[in-house]
């Protein structure tokens, strides 16, 4: 039974879409990270969590145009269109422009768990914005993931985005120690 104190969480799953996935260079340890993001859908599904997906897409006739193969989920990851709630946003931030807030706010969450791509993109711009809007956010240290750079590689990113959030923007949690 859920302590009436704690806060109501939310999972919520940033851009994993075969165009980022399967970009070249590859994510940093994608498959890992896909199986961690999949056992946070398990769990959260087993507390009656909510989860939400985001799906970054752009302009009509670009490569990420709303209806392109290349903003569609992954096919292995465990979202159901049916029982999860799927939008689509076009900004780096989860919250502009797509009514994510609200939702929140309606289904009770006060605090939510963030996982996916980018790492210093979507999943940075999201973590900062959660706090601006009253959230308290939860990075999985264990479920984001980038591409190398020409100046940095991926898991430096990670590691510099999990140091740089922990505490001003967020708590950060590991997969496996992370309940709802």
């Amino acid at each position: 039974m859920q302590d009436p104190l704690a806060p109501r969480r939310a999972l919520l799953i940033v851009d994993m879409q075969l165009g980022l996935f399967n970009a070249s260079p590859a994510p940093h340890e994608g498959a890992r990270v896909l199986a961690n993001i999949n056992t946070l859908i398990a769990r959260a599904r087993e507390a009656g969590a909510p989860i939400y997906a985001a799906r970054h897409t752009g302009p009509a006739g670009s490569p990420l145009a709303p209806d392109s193969a290349l903003t569609q989920l992954l096919p292995d990851l465990d979202v159901d269109p049916a029982r999860d709630t799927v939008f689509a946003k076009t900004r780096p931030s989860c919250f502009v422009g797509t009514g994510l807030a609200q939702q929140l706010a309606e289904a009770g969450v006060s605090e939510v768990a963030i996982v996916g791509m980018k790492s210093e993109y979507c999943v940075d711009t999201t973590c900062r914005a959660a706090l601006d809007l009253g959230l308290r956010a939860v990075l999985i240290e264990d479920a984001h993931t980038t591409m190398d750079t020409p100046s940095l590689k991926a898991r430096e990113i990670v590691e510099h985005h999990n140091r740089t959030l922990n505490g001003p923007f967020v708590r950060l949690a590991r997969t496996d120690d992370f309940e709802f």
